[in-house]
């Protein structure tokens, strides 16, 4: 099983890894990546990594972190990632496709605390009250708790993967991380965590609007909309 996460220059297509943390049984890995482009402001502002703090590190493809991935790319390694559609597709960019299983604890998440006001890992972070046992986890892997450092979110989904094995085994966290999740409330916008079966029998052209015109909107919630609309 490995833990992974990395920062990128941005979230568009045109965007690439510019570090990599992982943790595994044997050893926790950060590597600063050369991204081959700016990082902006607005992403340094983020997780504080400047173009300056990449000019000399690796290209990905001669990366450490590369080398270890593809040693561990094998159907049976399990990867842990928070988001992992969003990780993989960067892997995928930097021509690395996985071959193993896969664990999505936002999705996970998502599927099995559907009551919650925010999935993000900060957020769990506190929700979950992680926080009182993270001393004691991140000493031990000698790790500094930086939020938005890849090496640090990796723990924190490990932290949250530990978590999410008290509600389901590592089969059914599989399952579901392959799979759309149901979600029963709006996140966001007018109707912010009402029942979307409601708002579809209430206000279904609301839901129309956002299907049509939120082209990034979040895989999930584009599904349960749609799912809702067509039991309307």
């Amino acid at each position: 099983m490995i833990f992974l996460d990395t920062e990128t220059t941005g979230l568009e297509a045109k965007d690439r890894i510019c570090a990599l943390g992982m943790i595994t049984e044997d050893e926790a890995h950060y590597e600063l990546i050369n991204p081959g482009k700016k990082i902006p402001p607005s992403s340094s502002a983020i997780h504080h990594i400047t173009n300056e703090m990449v000019k000399d590190a690796p290209a990905f493809a001669e990366s450490l972190s590369a080398e270890k991935l593809k040693l561990l790319n094998t159907p049976e390694t399990i990867l842990v990632s928070h988001n992992a559609p969003f990780e993989l597709d960067m892997l995928q960019k930097e021509g690395l496709a996985w071959q193993g299983r896969i664990i999505d604890t936002l999705k996970c998440s998502k599927s099995l605390m559907d009551d919650l006001e925010g999935y993000a890992l900060q957020f769990l972070r506190y929700e979950l009250r992680l926080y009182r046992e993270e001393a004691n986890v991140f000493k031990e892997h000698e790790i500094p708790i930086v939020p938005h450092h890849a090496l640090s979110d990796a723990l924190h989904t490990k932290m949250v993967l530990e978590y999410l094995l008290d509600l389901a085994d590592i089969e059914r966290l599989i399952e579901i991380s392959k799979s759309h999740v149901l979600l029963t409330r709006l996140p966001f916008g007018k109707y912010a965590k009402k029942r979307i079966e409601e708002i579809a029998l209430k206000d279904p052209s609301y839901l129309k609007w956002m299907v049509e015109s939120l082209m990034d909107m979040d895989e999930d919630l584009r599904y349960s909309i749609e799912h809702y609309l067509l039991q309307r």
